[in-house]
């Protein structure tokens, strides 16, 4: 898989709990890719992009490591994604 739905991905990597609500908090301009706010759900990621999601009084910035075919445990939702936010609080 080279690509994937950006509301599909953010529930698979378990960022939300429902899909509904990775498609309404990318809806209300919370997400950006690349830099680049994005509000189309269906907008589809590649791997190596780096979304900024503002949830829950907070900003996580996540690199796009990899895709998956369904949602699965914690554990496994962490190989699709590399956390840079405290990388990125630290410079």
């Amino acid at each position: 898989m080279e690509r994937q739905r950006l509301d599909k991905w953010l529930w698979h990597a378990r960022v939300v709990k429902a899909r509904t609500h990775a498609a309404a908090l990318v809806e209300a301009g919370h997400v950006r890719i690349n830099g680049i706010r994005e509000k189309s759900p269906g907008h589809p990621l590649k791997v190596d992009d780096v979304l900024t999601i503002g949830l829950d009084r907070c900003v996580r910035i996540l690199r796009v490591t990899g895709f998956s075919e369904r949602r699965s445990n914690a554990a496994d939702a962490k190989a699709l994604y590399d956390d840079v936010s405290d990388a990125a609080g630290r410079s």
